[in-house]
């Protein structure tokens, strides 16, 4: 389904999430997986690590604790259909 995304007025009004997965563990958590978001109005990235095993409720968890925190509250979130996101919420 095809829709018009608006355009943002002001930075991480409006945001673009993707997962990154597959990578090798890393640190001291020994993540191996990344969530990308970028910012539709500057195209700034924010990585966060995370697991691939992680549940649509700890996504949320990190993009508020982790996103939020940084950049105030973000109006859109614009996401593929990755099942365990949409499904959760």
């Amino acid at each position: 389904m095809l829709i018009q995304i608006q355009e943002p007025k002001a930075p991480w009004e409006i945001i673009h999430m993707d997962w990154v997965t597959e990578l090798p563990p890393g640190g001291d958590r020994s993540y191996n997986a990344c969530l990308l978001l970028v910012d539709r109005y500057s195209k700034s990235p924010m990585f966060l690590p995370f697991h691939k095993v992680d549940t649509a409720m700890g996504t949320a968890k990190m993009i508020w604790n982790k996103a939020i925190s940084h950049t105030g509250l973000i109006q859109n979130i614009i996401c593929d259909t990755e099942a365990k996101f949409t499904s959760a919420f």
